[in-house]
């Protein structure tokens, strides 16, 4: 039961990792971008080439695995996304939804189909016993690194200038443009920290989660989920979110394999029908 626990918080903080992104673009900039999941396949590939075609170790790949999508996505922002930040949802809906397909579309051209495998170093592989509970090396990484991340990132959005300045910048892009915040800026270095984020999980979640073309597809709807049940209000919200569904995840493919993934949405229907701003925001 310990070790299904343990499973099940190391599966949600990487859940949290290539969520993160998405809660912050549509929590705090209040963009629908349904493409997250194709920067997300953008890290685990760059990971998966580095790693099988050059020999480059893993640890070494991860720096990589950010800033590429990270810049892939300023490029995009400032191209592309900048010119719906003012259009309805439904136009950010279709509009990011034909990048996915575009993305999956240009993986499978250029990579092919077939799922990328990676080889973890030796330190990184087995598992350890610690008071009776079996404890995965890989997934105590995973752990040690996502929480850093929420650490960090909370601290950002709370207790910086910059978190202050682009909750200014989402309220009322024209005033704080007034008051001299460089609201295009912000927005680009967020969107492009959401992007990397997203392909840092990517790559520590290819050995996990596998790495296909149809990735941005697959786990679209878990993304979705944990912006869903966690709010958008907020980091926190979404890093219990995470947790909470990843336990029940794991939980829920161990005791009962036959109804797979079913868990895990019917836990957001209920909590869609019962909190429909989210479980982890403050009622008004």
């Amino acid at each position: 039961m310990l070790t299904i626990l343990f499973d099940g918080i190391a599966y949600g903080m990487l859940l949290f990792v290539l969520a993160c992104g998405l809660s912050v673009t549509l929590g705090l900039m209040n963009f629908v971008n349904l493409a997250h999941g194709a920067f997300a396949m953008a890290g685990g590939y760059v990971t998966a080439v580095l790693m099988n075609r050059y020999g480059v170790p893993f640890l070494a790949t991860l720096p990589l695995a950010f800033l590429i999508p990270a810049l892939i996505g300023v490029l995009l922002e400032r191209t592309l996304y900048v010119r719906l930040y003012n259009r309805d949802h439904l136009d950010q809906v279709l509009f990011t939804i034909g990048l996915v397909f575009m993305a999956v579309a240009a993986v499978d051209y250029t990579m092919g189909s077939q799922q990328q495998l990676i080889s973890l170093p030796s330190w990184l592989r087995g598992r350890v016993e610690v008071l009776g509970i079996q404890i995965g090396i890989y997934r105590s990484f995973i752990i040690a690194v996502c929480g850093v991340l929420v650490v960090v990132l909370q601290l950002i959005l709370s207790r910086t200038r910059f978190g202050s300045r682009l909750r200014a910048a989402v309220d009322d892009p024209r005033v704080a443009g007034g008051l001299g915040i460089n609201v295009n800026l912000i927005f680009g270095i967020t969107f492009a920290a959401g992007s990397g984020l997203a392909g840092l999980g990517g790559a520590l979640g290819a050995e996990i989660l596998g790495m296909d073309p149809t990735f941005p597809l697959k786990f679209m709807i878990y993304f979705l989920i944990v912006v869903t049940v966690g709010g958008t209000t907020s980091i926190t919200g979404p890093f219990l979110a995470s947790l909470l569904l990843g336990i029940a995840d794991v939980a829920g493919k161990y005791y009962v394999p036959s109804l797979g993934s079913f868990v895990i949405y019917t836990l957001m229907i209920v909590v869609l029908v019962v909190r429909p701003q989210g479980l982890f925001v403050r009622g008004r």
